[in-house]
């Protein structure tokens, strides 16, 4: 309830940010990347908080439903890439649609409507689709009357010879724990979760490292914000952590790709043991990452809304 009126009360403080040039006016794109492990999921929540909160219809992509492989193919072209001497992982072009991701973004961007799919990672998933775990369920479209499009997965803003989806968002989220504690998160994921040893996932990391330099970290260039949480306590070993870092025992570092707009002292005020290390960067405690969140996205999302309505008026 406190999230709720501070974000409330701040969308009159906080100086919206320009948003004249958003590529789709009239059916807004968000994009929320960040590589496996990383929190995007928990991001996510705050982002269907809003959208209830705020009373906007979201039409939703996740990222996994634009792998080209159903799991046991995946394995398959895994070990064949890797008796030819070359490393394939769901990090990299290979492995995915994203030509036809971004033709979908263009679709929506267009029409107000684009056709996705799901994966199903495990039984629990795959059980109502009368399915198996690691297969897709069939295309279908999204629904009709929605207000913007949201994106949550890996690659919303890869750039690369033969795509360019950064262009096709109008706001770009990047989630971007250090290396150390994103590697923490997944084997921990992975390994509970999902039945994995930490050997198995430890491979699974050495494999992802070639595209995960020239394909995951180039898009937080590209990102209008991104959060970054740091632990402040030890993970210099990840493949012996006993526990994932929890959010009193981090910070999160907000960095603005372009802070024109942003009530950087309005935001100190709001946010107790706040920060700032940059011109453009704020440092908030990781337990207030959510709350955080809702202040400085509530506004930007708004706005679209005003672009959005204007355009259809």
């Amino acid at each position: 309830m406190a999230a709720l009126r501070l974000a409330l009360a701040v969308r009159a403080r906080l100086n919206r940010p320009d948003l004249a040039n958003a590529m789709s006016r009239k059916h807004p794109i968000i994009a929320v990347t960040g590589s496996s492990g990383a929190g995007t999921s928990t991001v996510k929540r705050t982002f269907e908080t809003i959208f209830r909160r705020e009373g906007i219809t979201a039409a939703t992509i996740e990222g996994d439903a634009f792998h080209r492989y159903e799991r046991k193919e995946m394995k398959e072209r895994i070990a064949a890439a890797e008796r030819e001497g070359r490393q394939m992982s769901h990090f990299g072009p290979e492995a995915n649609e994203w030509v036809e991701l971004e033709k979908q973004f263009g679709n929506y961007a267009r029409d107000g409507r684009c056709r996705t799919r799901l994966y199903l990672h495990n039984e629990a998933e795959a059980a109502p689709w009368n399915q198996e775990p690691g297969t897709f369920t069939p295309w279908h479209d999204t629904p009709v009357d929605t207000d913007l499009l949201f994106y949550e997965g890996l690659h919303g803003c890869v750039k690369t010879a033969e795509v360019d989806l950064a262009r096709r968002v109008d706001l770009k989220i990047g989630v971007v724990p250090i290396i150390n504690l994103e590697w923490i998160q997944k084997i921990h994921r992975d390994t509970k979760d999902r039945g994995y040893s930490k050997e198995a996932v430890a491979d699974t990391i050495l494999r992802r490292m070639h595209d995960y330099i020239h394909y995951v970290c180039p898009q937080f260039g590209e990102t209008d914000i991104n959060f970054q949480r740091v632990p402040v306590v030890d993970t210099s070993n990840p493949f012996i952590a006993r526990d994932i870092p929890t959010a009193g025992e981090s910070m999160t570092v907000i960095r603005f790709r372009n802070p024109r707009g942003i009530d950087f002292p309005y935001l100190l005020s709001m946010i107790g043991e706040s920060f700032m290390s940059r011109a453009n960067t704020i440092v908030v405690p990781g337990g207030k990452m959510d709350l955080a969140m809702q202040l400085i996205l509530t506004p930007m999302i708004l706005r679209l809304m005003e672009i959005r309505r204007a355009q259809l008026a």
